[in-house]
């Protein structure tokens, strides 16, 4: 059995860690700080932290200079980007909890060799097989199915699901066989409520890489209808002269959906990590 750790060990702890939360939220007050400063007080080094010259003109100027049918529409642009995020998030839940209980928990002939193949996709990255992807899609260019379809199914969160899925107990399904449920209603009434903690894991990392993506959006979109955010964002830092204050002010905009996505999420996430911690 551990050791309880000594007050002294618990403040040294505490401090560590709070000087590295202190490090790491340093660029995100800055962002913050920035967009709400003048573009010429925002390249300063480390006086951009000072609060001085606050304001929200940088916010304003940036949805009023995205209101127009010729540079696109600021909350298009956003909606894009829910959109496909929402359609990426809700999808690869659905299949990849399901192909990982197949894995976990169903007997079948080859699964081990599915599994280790699912492994090795891992390994492979996006930036490999884009260029194949873009000219086998092609056709579909400027679509918005195509820019959410190669991401719904994903191997690091089948992973997840079925690392988390082989945690639980098999008398439990035995119980729910018994009482003559199938393999549908174990998984959706017993399984699914029981696994929140790697549901609410996978949607926040899927979240945030789908939120993020730009390279798949920057092979596959032309028009700017169906133009995601940071797609959108790329374009608008590359206006001459550069306004870093509002470049700054697209960047808080662009980041508030994923606290968002983390608030509503956080709590069974932060269970999911202690039981990882725990059985690890």
């Amino acid at each position: 059995m551990g050791t309880t750790p000594t007050p002294l060990r618990r403040f040294l702890d505490y401090a560590v860690l709070s000087v590295l939360a202190f490090i790491f939220i340093l660029p995100v007050i800055y962002l913050f700080l920035g967009s709400l400063k003048p573009s010429d007080e925002v390249l300063n080094g480390l006086s951009g932290f000072l609060p001085t010259h606050l304001s929200f003109d940088n916010y304003s100027a940036v949805l009023d200079s995205l209101d127009s049918d010729s540079t696109g529409y600021f909350w298009r642009f956003m909606g894009v980007s829910l959109l496909l995020a929402f359609v990426v998030v809700t999808g690869g839940l659905f299949v990849n909890s399901m192909a990982a209980y197949g894995l976990s928990r169903l007997k079948w002939r080859g699964r081990n060799a599915v599994f280790t193949l699912i492994l090795l996709l891992m390994l492979v990255p996006f930036e490999s097989v884009a260029v194949p992807l873009f000219y086998m899609f092609n056709d579909q260019r400027n679509t918005l199915p195509i820019l959410a379809l190669p991401f719904i199914a994903n191997a690091f969160s089948v992973y997840q699901f079925h690392t988390f899925f082989r945690s639980i107990p098999p008398s439990i399904e035995e119980a729910a066989r018994i009482d003559g449920a199938g393999p549908w209603r174990t998984f959706f009434a017993i399984i699914v409520p029981m696994s929140k903690p790697a549901f609410a894991s996978v949607a926040i990392l899927t979240f945030l890489i789908q939120w993020g993506s730009f390279l798949w959006p920057v092979l596959m979109v032309s028009d700017p209808s169906v133009r995601p955010l940071p797609l959108e964002m790329s374009v608008f830092q590359g206006q001459e002269p550069p306004d870093w204050g509002q470049i700054l002010a697209f960047g808080v905009l662009l980041v508030l959906p994923v606290l968002v996505v983390f608030a509503f999420f956080q709590r069974w996430f932060v269970q999911g990590v202690a039981s990882s911690a725990v059985k690890g």
